[in-house]
């Protein structure tokens, strides 16, 4: 039976920010490249992934797309670090790539004649009279994470901007916090702007009293159009959490309307249920169905993050309830309750301290994280959750049960004490499987737990620590 879980690529690939886009028999992902445990984010060259749109278990790597050194321009960093991207098809049946590099400040736009070969420079964008955008106008916010959509009668719009709590120097440049997304049209050499620029979703500054007061614009702008209505999709200032707005225009106003999904869970429980940091994304209707896409932290950082995904509902107003992070997310339905998993797919991760918001590195204390053996790779990947100790808990959503008799633990390291096994956070205890010794061994104990969809909870209580390598069901 094939499964796919999340992350839904494979446990080596380090796909943050990721723009699903149907072109075609197709969905194709754009998204930046971290390096696993890199010191920076987006520091591998741009490739894509796709799927075909009626089976999104069949994930097929495309290649790189587009390089740091395919840029001709002159990027004062040391590092030319490719932040998030989009992708949209032009008017002349070309698929153009809009990009932000470094601290150049500035979109840069490649083409190609198909969605996922190798793009070529195309120029960057820029005002009527030949000046970049992002340049010569102080009024103007940084140019960052440039989402782009075409509509229906062709016409194309760029979004993008970032906006901050405060204060701050990102890449060098300053970062008004005073406005909020961006966004305007595009001439049909998708190159030069047609003015007047429009602020579309409001910032921290002039927030107060609106329905964005805390959850105001922060980064990663994207756009999408459903049933003649258009949402403006972003990473709100709480950097966890995906926001959207309607409006009746590409060019808004836009309404604030709520959450889609957030990597801890946060709006559907209390607290925290996974590790925070940001995450980048955004909805696509594949086939019938709503996807929301996003993604997850690991390694202790925020440096080296994870594509995801998670089937979201529309109501029949057109609003979206905001989605369940799940270990099964693409896969149509519940994991079977049989087999073996990597404890790699858990959707909920904490310490007995709770959580931490991922930053530049979290020190290791009582907290688990996903890591893999090793340096940054291509193939091969041995995902796990390290430094699983007392009280720290993994939860896995969902399987279909039917007549469980046994589970077992793999796990490495070094530890004495018990795995005890509910059938949700708190639920009912169906397993307590004794975990003593040292080195890879595996640990195994009868399940008892009812048929039908249920979530699994394993939590440490004990001595020591160890990695915490798979789990397999009977």
């Amino acid at each position: 039976m094939s499964q796919i879980f999340n992350p839904y690529l494979p446990s080596y690939e380090y796909i943050p920010d990721g723009e699903p886009h149907v072109f075609g028999d197709r969905v194709y992902v754009y998204g930046s490249h971290d390096k696993f445990n890199g010191k920076y984010f987006c520091m591998n060259d741009y490739v894509c992934w796709s799927a075909p749109v009626d089976d999104l278990k069949q994930w097929r790597y495309e290649g790189v797309i587009w390089r740091s050194s395919d840029d001709p321009t002159e990027v004062n960093c040391l590092l030319k670090q490719m932040y998030a991207p989009d992708v949209v098809k032009g008017k002349d049946g070309r698929y153009y790539l809009y990009y932000f590099m470094g601290n150049h400040g500035t979109i840069g736009v490649a083409v190609c004649d198909t969605p996922a070969g190798k793009y070529t420079y195309h120029g960057r964008v820029r005002y009527s009279n030949g000046t970049v955008l992002g340049r010569g106008r102080e009024k103007n916010m940084v140019q960052f994470d440039p989402g782009v959509f075409a509509d229906d009668d062709g016409r194309v719009y760029l979004y993008t901007g970032m906006a901050p709590k405060g204060a701050t120097i990102f890449t060098g440049m300053k970062a008004p916090n005073k406005d909020g997304a961006m966004a305007v049209e595009l001439q049909d050499d998708m190159l030069t702007v047609i003015e007047p620029l429009k602020t579309v979703a409001k910032a921290v500054h002039g927030s107060k009293g609106t329905p964005y007061e805390g959850h105001e614009f922060f980064e990663a702008s994207s756009m999408r159009k459903f049933n003649g209505k258009y949402y403006f999709i972003y990473s709100s200032v709480k950097g966890h959490e995906l926001c959207y707005a309607i409006g009746d225009s590409p060019l808004g106003e836009f309404e604030y309307k709520g959450t889609l999904v957030s990597i801890g869970d946060v709006g559907i429980s209390e607290k925290p249920l996974n590790y925070l940091g940001n995450t980048h994304g955004s909805v696509e209707y594949i086939n019938g169905k709503y996807y929301v896409f996003y993604h997850r932290q690991t390694n202790r950082h925020c440096h080296s993050r994870q594509a995801c995904a998670e089937e979201i509902t529309m109501n029949e107003d057109g609003t979206f309830n905001q989605a369940e992070i799940t270990s099964c997310g693409l896969n149509g339905g519940p994991l079977e309750g049989k087999g073996e998993y990597e404890a790699r797919i858990a959707c909920h991760l904490m310490s007995r301290k709770g959580v931490k918001f991922y930053t530049v590195k979290t020190p290791k204390g009582v907290h688990p994280y996903f890591t893999q053996s090793g340096e940054d790779r291509e193939e091969n990947g041995d995902q796990y959750i390290a430094n699983f100790s007392h009280g720290a808990v993994a939860g896995f959503k969902y399987f279909d049960f039917k007549d469980a008799s046994g589970i077992s633990v793999k796990v490495r390291g070094k530890a004495d004490g018990v795995m005890t096994v509910t059938d949700g956070l708190g639920g009912e205890t169906v397993a307590r499987i004794k975990v003593k010794g040292d080195g890879e061994k595996t640990y195994a104990d009868g399940l008892k737990i009812s048929d039908g969809v249920r979530a699994l909870y394993f939590k440490f209580e004990g001595k020591g620590k160890f990695d915490f390598i798979s789990f397999t069901l009977e």
